[in-house]
């Protein structure tokens, strides 16, 4: 199966859905992405890309409220705070200041842009 999602003007994802591998076969066998983009507009209408629920493209899943990145061809999920900035190796946000790395458990305050660890550590 393979899964498509469909992006607003803003290149926002809206939904995602599943179509069947069949509709993605060329007249030589192979899957081609452009007709489960025009399967889907057939339905739907709008803009679509296709996701990999495996990673395989595009470098993560999309979920709705993700939006597309052309410029890296990538999904990437919403930015988490105003602070952090999008790594465009890995098409995710970064925070200002890498969080700790002493096997305690942290969350990022905003408001002081800094790591805060957190009062009660699971056990």
């Amino acid at each position: 199966m393979a899964h498509f999602a469909q992006l607003d003007e803003n290149n926002i994802v809206t939904q995602v859905i599943v179509v069947g591998n069949n509709e993605l076969l060329d007249a030589n066998g192979q899957e081609r992405e452009e007709l489960g983009v025009a399967f889907c507009q057939r339905l739907f209408g709008g803009n679509w890309k296709q996701t990999s629920y495996n990673h395989n493209m595009r470098v993560r899943y999309a979920g709705i409220g993700y939006s597309y990145n052309a410029d890296l061809d990538a999904f990437v999920p919403p930015k988490p705070f105003a602070s952090w900035t999008l790594n465009t190796e890995t098409a995710a946000w970064d925070a200002p200041t890498p969080a700790p790395d002493d096997g305690k458990f942290y969350h990022w305050d905003e408001e002081s842009l800094s790591w805060v660890e957190n009062e009660i550590q699971p056990t």
